[in-house]
């Protein structure tokens, strides 16, 4: 039998301890969004970078307050406005490297750099990323991490992208169990491919860069047997 899990990735929550971040209620849309997903079968919720906007202990307990609802697992990683210390106070236990659905298994990577708005693969993570990927039993893999690694082909600044994306294309081709790379940062929904590997691009639950007045987040079904569909909902 060929089983399906259900794997939702949000990014760029910009929560701050205000309500408004970037002329919006992030917390309000923030919640628009949650309450959506609990309508959604949810096997892991993936938050990819950006939870708050400055990094404030008391915003990251106000957006621990606002995933109340959901009850499925919870995996994040840290964005350019995340601040570690804070992050790692309120969601010590959903900060994992790697995790298993069926016959996949992601495996996150940190490309933040300290005060700088573009990523950066440390040579460290690079090596275990190889690392994961070499002992990693699962059929299929995805990586997921805060910085697009490659052009977003928009009116989005690139050079605020990951700085060496050729380095991690390095790393990511020796393994044709690579399926796909999931990103946020650029605010903008948007798929790219590199071979078989798909690349996709998270909007933000916040707002958008790019012409997209909604806010929105990812759906994927991974399928046992390595089929991948996922589609971008909208509110």
């Amino acid at each position: 039998m060929n089983q399906a899990y259900n794997l939702i990735q949000i990014s760029d929550c910009h929560i701050d301890d205000q309500v408004e971040s970037m002329g919006v209620d992030t917390h309000t849309n923030l919640a628009l969004v949650v309450k959506a997903v609990t309508k959604l079968n949810c096997d892991t919720l993936l938050i990819t970078g950006d939870l708050t906007h400055n990094g404030m202990l008391n915003s990251y307990q106000v957006l621990q307050r606002i995933l109340k609802p959901i009850k499925s697992r919870i995996v994040v990683l840290s964005g350019n406005h995340d601040q570690i210390e804070n992050l790692n106070q309120v969601f010590s236990e959903q900060l994992i490297s790697k995790f298993s659905l069926g016959n996949w298994e992601i495996i996150t990577i940190d490309s933040t750099q300290l005060s700088k708005t573009s990523g950066y693969v440390t040579k460290q993570a690079l090596d275990q990323l190889n690392q994961d990927l070499q002992n990693s039993v699962a059929k299929y893999n995805i990586i997921a991490l805060h910085h697009p690694i490659v052009s977003m082909q928009s009116d989005w600044d690139d050079s605020l992208s990951l700085e060496n994306a050729d380095e991690l294309f390095n790393v990511m081709n020796k393994y044709p169990k690579i399926k796909a790379v999931l990103w946020g940062h650029a605010h903008q929904a948007s798929e790219f491919n590199n071979n078989d590997v798909v690349l996709i691009s998270c909007p933000s639950t916040a707002l958008q860069f790019d012409n997209e007045t909604r806010i929105g987040f990812n759906h994927y079904i991974l399928h046992d047997d390595g089929k991948l569909e996922y589609n971008t909902q909208w509110i």
